[in-house]
């Protein structure tokens, strides 16, 4: 009775949350342990909350550089890359670099200054080249210190910062002359140099500028190489690999590297957070060129499994909670972790990838069928997660579940007493059928046939609930209210998801004839608009109220894949890369979601700048090119 009351004490300081503390991580494979090992080594932008401070790890050693004016009145310590519209003081256009650090670059602007900040790795050394459009008065300052609060020793010696941890020692040292600014604020041990033309910080032994040049141009161009071998397609890899890279940081409470969607929503949350189906999502990209950074996030938002048996809308930091995880006890988010576990094994045929996750994902496949089924369809929800627990914001929860935080779609639509909505969902069930058959091809190749009939029978009968909710007046499936047994009158791209169940093909023929081709609806010169243009709501372009989405075109390509329908596929690749085109060439901008109309990311304040998810709209373009 003591420990019931303290958590319901405690649990009254998080409004609508719940205290259970994540579960450890149930890493099964010596294999998995030496990747993340591997990947948390070495020179990089480690933390956070600056693009331009590096990091090495395992010792935590930071060379943190700052920009400061030369009135010593403003000084930038934190680099993020942000839509414009957002009015942060520093603009930021990611440049090529590599995902282990070994090369990065971006252009700066800051106040009145243009910068090109490049960085390279030559040997256990980290070297910087920092480049002024024009010769100013304004100062870079390079700070010294330790991240995480790991164990080390810093300070500075004449003009040289020291420092020792990891068992050794390091120094940095500037290529130009320190000089004196005793005002600025930074208290930690640091070098300045004016920046009147090109600066060089190193580490270790002694180098000239002249050096440093040749060992940036060296990475520089083995990048430019890298990226050139993609032809016709260099952009779009660019942009991909590019956001990817640049959203890689170091989880150091858990010992890991993730790619969150951005650093802003890292920093918004308090450390990190990982979102269930974006996460899964870079994995999927990642794998197109990098196996261990595609493994290590397919596998991390895997093992944020809750006790209860879902993989949660999300993971994130909490000071509430011992070991600093929490989750959103409450609901799930859409399952499509098999699938991109599926195809990531597809790519290398490494066979513990599969044994490190199945426990988890039968799991999870099993959940939804416990916990979402209503009255034979799947619905989404967000249940009761303690004592007492205010649900009068459970159709919200159960949105959130979605992904779709205010689709028009669910305008409206009540909740039942077992916390779910009282609609049959179009999308929610393709994607589970999907979960069904993938997790059974995943079953068969591990020897659990047990567990592969169980996942066909549970695909038959959701797959003859799927076909309930075919409208052959319409020509598309459509959502059902199951408390009214009507349909629904929104459409959405979710209703072309029976793609990915493999519906029957004279469906197909009539929803891209009548639907996706229907500019009052779907077509036009940006899609897919995440409600139809003819819907109340689509004129809000308030995030999933009308805007363009990433994930959405991506699923219905997939679905599309099942199928004869190259014209249709080409056409939504088309568009898909032309929007995203249209911002990256502009401002380096990969948003989070845009405009239907207008094409723009930059337009609303709720379109995060530079969100990995928004680079799916070029990733089905290296898609269809493996499989022509």
């Amino acid at each position: 009775m003591k420990y019931k009351a303290l958590i319901f004490l405690l649990s009254c300081l998080l409004p609508g949350g719940c205290l259970y503390g994540q579960s450890p991580r149930n890493i099964r494979t010596d294999e998995y342990r030496q990747l993340q090992e591997k990947l948390c080594t070495g020179w990089n932008t480690w933390y956070n909350n600056n693009l331009i401070s590096h990091v090495l790890l395992p010792e935590g050693l930071t060379v943190n550089m700052c920009i400061a004016t030369d009135d010593n009145r403003k000084m930038l310590k934190e680099v993020f890359k942000s839509a414009d519209i957002n009015g942060r003081p520093e603009r930021v256009f990611p440049g090529l670099r590599s995902e282990d650090g070994s090369y990065t670059s971006l252009d700066l602007y800051y106040e009145d200054m243009e910068l090109k900040i490049e960085t390279a790795v030559d040997g256990e050394d980290f070297v910087a080249l920092i480049t002024p459009r024009q010769p100013s008065e304004n100062v870079l300052v390079v700070e010294l210190g330790m991240a995480y609060g790991l164990d080390g020793m810093v300070g500075k010696t004449g003009d040289r910062l020291t420092a020792f941890c990891g068992g050794r020692e390091w120094t940095v040292s500037l290529t130009g002359p320190n000089i004196q600014k005793e005002y600025l604020t930074s208290t930690a041990p640091r070098l300045n140099v004016l920046l009147d033309g090109k600066q060089a910080v190193y580490t270790g032994k002694e180098r000239t500028l002249e050096q440093i040049e040749d060992i940036i141009a060296s990475g520089r161009e083995a990048l430019a190489h890298r990226v050139g071998s993609y032809g016709d397609m260099s952009d779009a890899f660019l942009s991909m690999q590019t956001i990817l890279a640049w959203n890689t940081i170091y989880d150091a409470p858990n010992d890991r590297a993730i790619t969150p969607v951005s650093r802003n929503w890292n920093q918004g949350w308090g450390g990190y957070v990982l979102f269930d189906w974006d996460t899964y999502f870079a994995a999927y990209m990642f794998s197109l060129f990098n196996k261990e950074l595609a493994y290590a996030n397919a596998i991390e938002i895997t093992k944020a499994i809750t006790p209860e048996g879902f993989i949660p809308n999300f993971q994130s930091v909490s000071g509430y909670v011992k070991d600093g995880n929490t989750s959103s006890w409450d609901r799930s988010q859409p399952p499509v972790g098999s699938k991109i576990i599926w195809e990531i094994y597809s790519r290398y045929g490494e066979k513990w990838f599969l044994e490190e996750v199945y426990d988890e994902l039968i799991t999870w496949n099993r959940w939804w069928d416990r916990k979402r089924n209503n009255k034979g369809y799947l619905a989404w929800g967000s249940h009761f997660v303690r004592d007492g627990a205010d649900i009068s914001e459970g159709l919200q929860g159960a949105m959130y579940e979605s992904g779709l935080d205010n689709s028009p779609m669910y305008d409206g639509v009540p909740m039942n007493e077992d916390c779910l909505m009282e609609l049959a969902d179009v999308g929610l069930i393709s994607m589970y059928i999907m979960d069904c058959n993938i997790l059974k091809e995943i079953a068969l190749v591990l020897g659990h046939k047990k567990d592969a009939k169980e996942l066909s029978k549970r695909s038959e009968s959701y797959s003859k609930a799927l076909e309930t909710l075919w409208d052959e007046e319409t020509g598309i499936y459509r959502n059902k209210r199951l408390d009214t047994g009507e349909f629904s009158p929104a459409l959405s791209p979710t209703n072309f998801y029976p793609m990915l169940a493999g519906c029957p093909e004279r469906h197909v023929e009539r929803m891209i004839n009548e639907h996706y081709f229907n500019p009052e609806e779907f077509h036009g010169e940006y899609i897919l608009p995440s409600i139809a243009r003819n819907c109340p709501g689509f004129s809000d372009n308030d995030y999933w109220r009308g805007r363009v989405w990433g994930p959405m075109n991506f699923l219905v390509y997939l679905g599309m894949q099942n199928y004869d329908i190259a014209d249709a596929r080409k056409d939504l690749i088309d568009k898909s890369y032309n929007l995203l085109m249209k911002n990256w060439k502009k401002n380096g901008g990969i948003f989070e979601n845009y405009n239907s109309v207008t094409g723009e990311g930059d337009d609303v304040y709720n379109a995060d700048g530079f969100y990995h998810w928004g680079a799916l709209l070029t990733f089905m373009g290296f898609l269809e090119a493996e499989a022509i």
